[in-house]
């Protein structure tokens, strides 16, 4: 047969004729089922429909489907899609050229979204014509079990009462063993308020090197750096000590590494501690500002008894929030309101209840990094949103969840 392509005048002219009865489907039958939002008109002319979602109006705004439509197709494709998608490739290093450290933060003994993007940026300098392992240094009981697929090929953990709290002067000598048993090429540190940019500052000085803080872009053997306050780049070249910002690379996604564990250097010299820690201090949850909360209950229109709410966030030793409409409706304070006309939230755990999440809500919570639904509608954006979800009455659960908080912890007071 010829293996010249046929074109089809009569489905072309009613592709052109958004007047045709048969426009519709005819588009949808050319563009495999999907909505149509541009086609070519009969002079030639790209014609877009204003209804479609998606679409960019002359104002540069976005049209947003608020019936949900747009949410569950986007959350089915990425299922199907990550079907699809074929496996990570697995990633063993036996024989490295040479070791990329990183420090991370690990708060609460994981990894946070700030430590993955350092470890993206490791990533990148250890794969290149030579090719290098990245090791992991963490201190204290780590709870990471998928360090691996973060791109991790070597750990090493140091545990015990001597690295427990803030010790700066052993942990630093932590990381001189490791200069000298393994001597990496590269140290990352994120620049961070956890700890991570006081530990690498302090190292740099110790090692009589200058760093390069405040870094978010590694390139050809040099590193972009923020100064005057965030206003300016600062190029360099890049030195063995960086200290790098959120978002400074993409985490790992297409390859699993080893995480093999090894063991720490031994006969570590221990630091004489200049500076005594006495924990942490207990904080009021109701006086943290929601921007600075860790772990945030957030009510919305759904709250039917308001008092078992107050109870379960003091229980739970949760920061309050809320959404637009529980604030409108004097439940909550202004100052206690989340989303995009609110406060912008960045919680480890964001625990949302009875909010059918308005997108300006949504906004809000996007740098969360655990987003937990309760709600009695299993289809609303909330529900989407979240990375569990709970669909069940509210006052219920929470009632259920306070019982059980307050069962373990009169099962440990009657233990000790």
């Amino acid at each position: 047969m010829s293996e010249i392509v046929r074109r089809d005048p009569r489905t072309e002219w009613i592709a052109r004729n958004r007047l045709h009865p048969e426009h519709e489907a005819v588009l949808a039958r050319l563009n495999g089922g999907a909505e149509v939002a541009q086609w070519m008109g009969p002079n030639g002319i790209i014609r877009r429909n204003p209804h479609a979602v998606g679409f960019i109006g002359p104002n540069g705004i976005r049209r947003i489907d608020r019936s949900g439509a747009q949410t569950a197709n986007a959350a089915g494709s990425a299922r199907r899609e990550a079907a699809a998608a074929p496996a990570r490739r697995r990633v063993q290093i036996d024989n490295p050229a040479f070791i990329i450290a990183v420090v991370a933060d690990m708060p609460g003994g994981r990894l946070s979204a700030h430590d993955r993007d350092v470890l993206g940026l490791a990533r990148q300098l250890a794969d290149g014509a030579e090719q290098g392992a990245v090791l992991l240094v963490s201190f204290g009981e780590s709870r990471e079990d998928a360090l691996g697929e973060a791109g991790v090929d070597r750990v090493v953990n140091f545990a015990g009462e001597s690295f427990d709290g803030y010790a700066p002067e052993q942990r630093l000598n932590a990381l001189g063993g490791i200069e000298r048993q393994h001597e990496p090429r590269h140290w990352l540190f994120p620049d961070s308020p956890l700890g991570g940019a006081e530990l690498g500052r302090r190292f740099a000085a110790r090692r009589g090197e200058r760093p390069a803080t405040q870094v978010w872009q590694i390139a050809d053997g040099q590193c972009i750096a923020r100064g005057a306050a965030g206003t300016v780049d600062i190029t360099r070249a890049l030195p063995r000590i960086v200290l790098a910002l959120p978002e400074c690379a993409e985490p790992v996604s297409e390859t699993v590494h080893a995480a093999e564990s090894i063991a720490p250097p031994a006969a570590l010299p221990q630091a004489l501690r200049r500076i005594e820690d006495l924990g942490a201090v207990a904080v009021d949850p109701a006086g943290v500002a929601l921007a600075e909360a860790e772990f945030i209950l957030s009510a919305g229109n759904g709250i039917r008894d308001w008092d078992g709410f107050h109870r379960a966030a003091a229980v739970l030793g949760a920061t309050e929030g809320a959404s637009r409409v529980a604030v409108d409706n004097g439940f909550m304070p202004r100052h206690r309101q989340v989303g995009a006309t609110g406060t912008w939230v960045t919680a480890r755990v964001y625990l949302a209840v009875g909010i059918s999440g308005a997108i300006q809500h949504l906004q809000g919570i996007q740098q969360c990094d655990k987003v937990v639904a309760i709600n009695t509608d299993p289809g609303c954006d909330m529900v989407k949103r979240a990375d569990l979800a709970v669909i069940a009455d509210s006052s219920a659960v929470l009632a259920a969840l306070v019982e059980r908080v307050e069962g373990v912890r009169k099962e440990q007071r009657n233990a000790a």
